[in-house]
């Protein structure tokens, strides 16, 4: 199994427009993050976590051009609003895209993606085939079982994943007693850390490091990360020996 970091950064990305900080003007190039986004190869199955509005040029950055199927964690824009891109992807492969998410998150992709629903589309738009995660139910792709972990973007219930040993979390500011029971003493745990600060709806570095601490995860690697940190090298000496600072392009045996 190889995880591959598609997108690293905020909704804002990094470097945002106009920012005359150290991170935003780092000449390293694992400073320049792109929309958080993750894509999996497991045994011939190939999965895009969330599709951002870098999704295009984060697949051509890092030379993939197969996608089995997307999971979305959530409805906001810089985790779905790139599904246009899967054009080339549905000519590729000759077959819709099968689009994975809460009710309320498939409820919303409908929505913003109406002209791909409508019942005599226009010939080019995406094609999308959505599918309902049902809450605390784990499914299967192909014959690989998936376990959704219900966890919390502020008040706003979201999907977190496991696939095997590999947990995937994004967003997060809270993770519910049954979710954390899942994936105690996984092997690989992805987690979003947005700042030093505290924030409303996302975790801070602190208590994504106390998250790690309790779960207890062979590796951890902090995604979702905002111009606040400092670049990565300062940044990646300030953390424990078995917690990472993940950037774009990383990829991630597992």
């Amino acid at each position: 199994m190889k995880l591959s970091f598609l997108g690293t950064g905020t909704s804002q990305g990094i470097p945002i427009i106009g920012c005359p900080c150290a991170n935003c003007n780092s000449i390293d190039p694992r400073d320049k993050r792109t929309r958080t986004s993750a894509y999996l190869e497991w045994d011939g199955l190939h999965l895009l976590i969330d599709c951002g509005p870098d999704f295009r040029q984060q697949m051509l950055n890092n030379g993939l051009s197969k996608v089995d199927a997307v999971l979305l964690t959530h409805e906001h824009n810089d985790h779905l609003i790139g599904l246009d891109d899967v054009r080339p992807i549905n000519y590729l492969q000759g077959k819709d895209m099968p689009v994975y998410g809460l009710e309320r998150v498939i409820h919303e992709l409908k929505l913003r993606f109406a002209y791909a629903f409508e019942d005599r589309p226009y010939p080019g738009v995406p094609k999308l085939t959505p599918v309902v995660i049902e809450k605390e139910t784990d499914f299967f792709i192909q014959d690989k079982k998936i376990i959704p972990l219900t966890v919390f973007h502020g008040k706003l219930e979201i999907s977190g994943f496991r696939f095997e040993d590999l947990v995937y979390l994004t967003d997060v500011k809270t993770i519910p007693e049954g979710s954390l029971e899942k994936i105690i003493n996984c092997k690989i745990l992805v987690i979003s850390a947005l700042r030093y600060q505290e924030h409303s709806t996302h975790l801070n570095l602190e208590e994504a490091l106390e998250y790690i601490r309790f779960i207890r995860p062979e590796r951890a690697f902090l995604t979702h990360l905002s111009h606040k940190f400092p670049p990565h090298n300062k940044f990646a000496g300030q953390l424990p020996e078995n917690v990472y600072v993940a950037f774009d392009g990383l990829s991630v045996i597992c």
